[in-house]
Order: structure tokens, then sequence, then C-alpha cells
């Protein structure tokens, strides 16, 4: 209930989850070795997710590496320093720094998908810094689980052998139960191997998930263990609120660290535009980012678990996580309308040079443009081609962009939501404008932009349900197609087209 109450409150659903824990707590109840066992369960499925999602390319770009080592590096420096004058032994301020200067991945990744911007530019960079961070996580996880491997753990360095018959396994789980049964045993087969060569079990399983990465159906198996992941990691959270509220001195810490929120976000934005980003991917990535990570509390709980922070630790990091949440969320909803407004300031930030996210400004010779190269925008501009309206396309997803061009279609970087975009573009030559992304609000500011700058050629969108017509005609688009009931109504007409005619009627 508590979780929906959260839900509610357009925050996490962790959030009431953790507060579950501290009512239990203060109504008598005590954690048991049940609770924690399916809270562990839950602890190696995301691990394993997180192992299917590692992508070094993703790491390796100039403004990830460096603007997210050197993140990691200052925020660090300035937590230990705040740690220490709250009494803490130097390992441990430096430990619990460190996990502080994660941001979380699951309110990170979340805000951008509901954003639709996970394959976007800024998108893109934020998942890179976040991995990146989880690399570190498991270097902190490997110190909080090795106190006594088994020689036998060398071994592991041929696991990669076993990643042919692990990918043929994949394939051969196809997409029902067994899919689902798979995931589990990579899971707890891997924690359990991990344990018995004394060794985290946590890493076995982001171990397991690592050997998978990059396969076609590796996200599809993340996604067939989303919900049982979600629901045991209910108990985990639980467990971590069982532990009580902080002592006076630990609510301070974290009062302290909720200062200092704001100004993760602050040095992720000074640090991407020293990185020659745009204030405004700079700024989007920063606030994605303003948060405290969940790999906080699994962290510190395996690195007290071996005596390496304090017991009492584990329930101040659960409440400074859970409140940087409730701060990030909102922020999160409103980044876009957030930058509008800031936007004079922020653009003081943004160096003078050649940016690896420009927005376009001009076309050439096109006639037509379309915003939005997904499968409808595709079949657009090759509409548009065949009768010789020099089409260009526009689209966010760097990939996407790669594959268009390889395919022969000019297609350029543009990103819908940002309102820069039609401030630059040169709209002189244009007639007619598709704009076919998913989101609804962008399809709106693009269409309202493109009046606004007194475009007065042709204007046509998409509508996913019919109540986003109105709207749309009233922000000025001439035509709004609605792909899915075209879809069916032009089968249903084609099928009747192709009867075969009854015996004897000719």
């Amino acid at each position: 209930m508590l979780g929906l109450a959260a839900s509610f409150a357009k925050l996490p659903p962790l959030v009431g989850y953790l507060g579950g824990g501290l009512a239990l707590y203060g109504v008598g109840v005590t954690s048991s070795e049940l609770l924690h066992e399916i809270g562990q369960v839950g602890v190696l499925l995301l691990l394993l997710a997180v192992g299917l999602h590692i992508r070094l390319r993703s790491v390796l770009r100039p403004e990830v590496l460096g603007a997210g080592v050197a993140h990691l590096a200052l925020s660090s420096v300035l937590f230990t320093a705040v740690g220490l004058t709250f009494g803490i032994g130097i390992g441990a301020a430096v430990l619990i720094a460190v996990v502080l200067s994660f941001s979380s991945t699951v309110l990170g990744a979340k805000a951008l998908e509901a954003r639709n911007e996970l394959e976007a530019y800024q998108g893109r960079i934020a998942i890179g810094i976040l991995i990146l961070q989880d690399l570190v996580a498991i270097a902190l996880l490997v110190l909080g689980g090795l106190s006594s491997p088994s020689p036998w753990a060398l071994l592991l360095l041929l696991a990669p052998v076993a990643r042919p018959l692990l990918l043929n396994l994949l394939a051969a789980s196809r997409h029902g139960e067994l899919l689902l049964l798979y995931g589990l045993l990579l899971a707890l087969g891997g924690g359990a191997l991990f344990e018995r060569l004394g060794m985290s079990s946590e890493l076995g399983a982001l171990a397991a998930g690592a050997l998978l990465a990059g396969h076609p159906k590796s996200d599809e198996l993340s996604e067939k263990l989303w919900g049982l992941r979600e629901a045991f990691l209910v108990a985990f959270f639980l467990e971590i609120g069982l532990a009580g509220l902080p002592s006076a001195g630990g609510m301070l810490f974290v009062f302290v660290f909720l200062l200092l929120l704001p100004l993760k976000g602050v040095l992720y934005f000074l640090l991407l535009t020293l990185f020659r980003l745009r204030a405004r991917t700079s700024f989007v990535v920063g606030v994605s980012l303003t948060s405290y990570s969940e790999f906080a509390l699994i962290v510190g709980a395996a690195t007290a678990g071996s005596g390496l922070i304090p017991d009492s630790s584990v329930g101040i990091l659960a409440l400074t996580v859970v409140l940087s949440f409730v701060v990030g969320a909102p922020l999160n909803r409103a980044v876009h309308s957030l930058y509008s407004r800031l936007e004079s300031l922020l653009l003081r930030f943004e160096r003078a040079t050649e940016h690896p996210d420009e927005t376009p400004q001009f076309l050439g010779s096109a006639r037509s443009l379309v915003v939005g190269m997904g499968r409808t925008g595709t079949a657009a501009y090759e509409a548009l081609y065949e009768r010789r309206m020099s089409p260009v396309g526009l689209d966010s997803d760097p990939a996407k962009i790669e594959w268009h061009r390889r395919e022969g279609r000019r297609v350029i970087y543009g990103d819908a939501e940002d309102p820069e975009l039609l401030d630059h573009l040169d709209l002189d030559r244009l007639e007619a404008v598709i704009v076919a992304v998913p989101d609804f609000e962008a399809r709106m500011r693009a269409v309202e932009g493109l009046r606004k700058r007194g475009f007065t050629g042709v204007i046509g969108t998409i509508g996913m349900y019919p109540e986003e017509e109105a709207p749309l005609r009233e922000a000025g688009a001439d035509l709004v197609r609605h792909p899915l009931s075209e879809a069916g109504f032009g089968l249903a007409e084609q099928s009747l087209e192709l009867r075969v005619p009854a015996r004897g009627s000719r």
C-alpha cells in the first residue's frame, strides 16, 4: 500500500517499500532469514540485469569516460571530507564517499525512458556514465566479498570460454517460461558459484549477465525478469527499513548529504560542458543523474557484512538514497521546462566550439523534412523521396542515424525535445514537415514551434490515440493520421479485396 501511495505521488515505489520497513520496525517487527534470502534473490536479479546491459563502447566515449571519472573523483574527495568531519574512519569514509558518488540507475533510466530519451544522445551519455559507475561498484563488491577466495577462483578467468554455450542455451530458451527460468538459473547459479569459491555472490550474478551482453536476446531476457526482480527487491528494501531510523548524528549526516545533492547535478553540468557538450545536453544529463544510487545500499550492505564500514551506515545510506529519489523524481519530470527557464543563464557556460551534439542549421536543397526516423518516419521519408520532394530526416539516436546513412538516406542529428532545434533550422525551402516522434508532448512542441517560426507549409503528424488529434490540429497540424487504427482498417479492406469468389459467382 505504501508503494502504491508513493507511485500516486509520482515517486519510485521503493520509497514506499522502505517506508513500509520503517513502519513495521515502529510496531516491533524484526527482520528474518527468509526475508533476507528473498531480498538477496532480488539483488542478484538486479545485478544480472546490469550485467546484461554492460557495453564497454558506451563507456569509452571521451565525454563519458572523462566527465564520469572526474565527477567520481571530485565528489569522492568532497564526500570523504564530509565523512571525516563526522568522525568516520578514513577507510570507511572513503568507501561511503565513493558509493554516494554513484547516481541511481533505476531513477535515471526510468526518467529517460519516460521521456523517450534512452536512445537519444543525452540518454546514451547518461547511461554510459551509469555503466562506468556500475563497473566501479563491481570493484567495491569484490573488495567486500574477497575476504578468503579459494585457489580454484582463478578458474573463473576462463569464464568467457563458456559464453558460446550460454548463448546457445539463451537462444534455445525461446520466449516463454524457459527464458524466465534460464535467467533465474544464471543469477542464482552464478551467485552460488562465486560464493562457493569465496567471492561475492553479487559479483557472480553480474558476471553471468556480462557474459550474455550484446546478444540480441539479452534485452528480452532482462525484460522477462523485470517483474520478478522488482517483486523480490521489495524484501531487500523492507529489510533495510526494518533496521530503523538512524541516530541524531546519522540524521544530521543525511541532512548534510541532501544539501549536497544539487551539487552532483551542477558538477555533471560543468564537466560535460567542459567536454564540449551543449548546455542543454549537459543540463538534461546532470538532472537525470541528480540522485544517490540504490547501489549504495547493495555495496554498503556487502561492505558492512565484511566489517569495512559500520553496520549503522546501511540505514543512513538507505534514508539518504530514498530522500534523494523524493527530490530527483520531480526534477526529472520538469527537466525540459526547467531548462527553458534557465536557458539564458546556462548558455553562458557553453563553450564556443563545435559540439558533438550540435543542432542542425542548414538543410541544403531539401523540400521536405521528417522529424523522427522510426518505422513511420522512414515510410514517410520513402514516400517523399519517390515523389521527388528531396526529403531530409532528423533523429536523436546516433545509431539509427548511422544505419539510415548506410541505407542511402539523408538523415542528420536533431532532437525534437530541443527547444533550440527549430530556432536554428533553415525552413525557407521546406514545403512539408512530417512529425513522427512517438512522444505526444514532443509532437505538440514541434508543431507549435514550426508555426511560431512562421512556417506556412504543410505539417503532418501522427496520433497514437484519438484524443490527441484535436490539440495537435489546434497547435497547427494540417493532417493527423492514426497509424494503428488505419493499419487495421487497411488490412480489412485489402483482405476483402483478396476474397476467393464463391462457387458459381462470376
